[in-house]
């Protein structure tokens, strides 16, 4: 027979305050994924654009994310002529990647996007990882995120990055934050 219990009544323990809403794929345990963080080749292209697409598009409620959810193969070649960009592929599937090019000794870091299926695991800091050890030339990395996404600004923080620079009315009328880190 099994042992069961009443429910307790205790003040701190009401299930109001035990239970949480969840968003399950933020609150992921960071967990070690059988992750390959590699240099993209054009192969990959289709699949950087998905995985682009889904991450930018959760942001659509609040902002007009168009030029990062519709960008074109053919844009991304062009891209890809000039900036380093970097995958990571889990069991054979692009889950994330990043942009990146050094000028003048500033690593910009552009559209680190992680699949939302797998965020929350430590892939956006594996490839922000990969990016610091590639940009040997570069004193400064520098990144900028949406300024209405606590969840981005918190991750370029918890990096190390610091808070440079805020971009008022930018690309599509977005209101950016900027983060650099030096070394």
């Amino acid at each position: 027979m099994a042992h069961t219990s009443a429910p307790s009544h205790h003040p701190k323990l009401s299930a109001s305050r035990l239970i949480r809403p969840i968003d399950s794929h933020r609150c992921l345990p960071e967990v070690s994924l059988m992750l390959h963080v590699r240099p993209a080749t054009e192969n990959d292209f289709p699949s950087i654009l998905r995985v682009q697409r889904a991450a930018f598009g959760e942001y659509a409620p609040l902002y007009h994310v168009s030029g990062w959810t519709t960008e074109t193969i053919d844009s991304l070649k062009e891209d890809a002529k000039t900036k380093h960009i970097v995958v990571a592929e889990s069991e054979g599937t692009i889950v994330g990647s990043v942009r990146f090019w050094t000028v003048g000794g500033v690593c910009v870091i552009r559209l680190l996007s992680v699949d939302p299926a797998s965020q929350g695991r430590g892939l956006g800091k594996q490839l922000m990882s990969e990016v610091e050890r590639r940009a040997t030339d570069a004193h400064k990395l520098y990144a900028c995120t949406m300024l209405r996404t606590p969840r981005n600004i918190h991750f370029f923080l918890s990096l190390g990055y610091r808070a440079e620079a805020l971009l008022p009315d930018h690309y599509d009328h977005l209101d950016l934050i900027c983060f650099a880190k030096y070394r």
